[in-house]
């Protein structure tokens, strides 16, 4: 069997980031918060004298078994590239949502920016799309889109 587990966000402040997504997508905590160091995890992640806080949450609409966001905060962490819709990589999560335009107003009323306007598409063979791409309070691209 194979199933999705989770995604991870390195944080600079888990709790504020955690916040967030429990606040404008409903996410709910699993406890218990992780505190984790160790020989095991600098081995296991390949990042020297790793030391680790933070927590999952549950996603919207997956049920109490459905995949997780993992949201970590390194006591040392990287700088960050400027990350763009084509930046090689992993580079947005996306929630379906019923309203666009609400969600979108309670994410940049929490800290969040945009990234471009509300789009309305008509996609051959798929239906209407009303999506729009923002910026988290650190800087994650997120996704929201509704098809009809």
């Amino acid at each position: 069997m194979t199933a999705f587990a989770h995604v991870n966000i390195a944080a600079r402040d888990w709790r504020a980031l955690a916040r967030f997504y429990q606040e404008v997508f409903g996410c709910d905590p699993m406890p218990p918060e992780r505190d984790l160091s160790g020989e095991w995890l600098s081995q296991a992640i390949g990042v020297p004298d790793a030391h680790l806080r933070g927590m999952h949450l549950r996603l919207p609409g997956c049920g109490p078994n459905g995949p997780t966001l993992e949201i970590f905060q390194y006591d040392a962490m990287g700088q960050r590239p400027d990350m763009h819709a084509n930046t090689p990589g992993f580079t947005h999560i996306c929630f379906a949502v019923d309203d666009v335009a609400a969600v979108a107003e309670a994410f940049l009323a929490r800290g969040g920016t945009p990234v471009g306007p509300l789009t309305k598409r008509e996609v051959p063979g798929a239906g209407e799309i009303a999506f729009q791409y923002l910026r988290d309070p650190e800087g994650n691209i997120v996704e929201i889109q509704h098809w009809s």
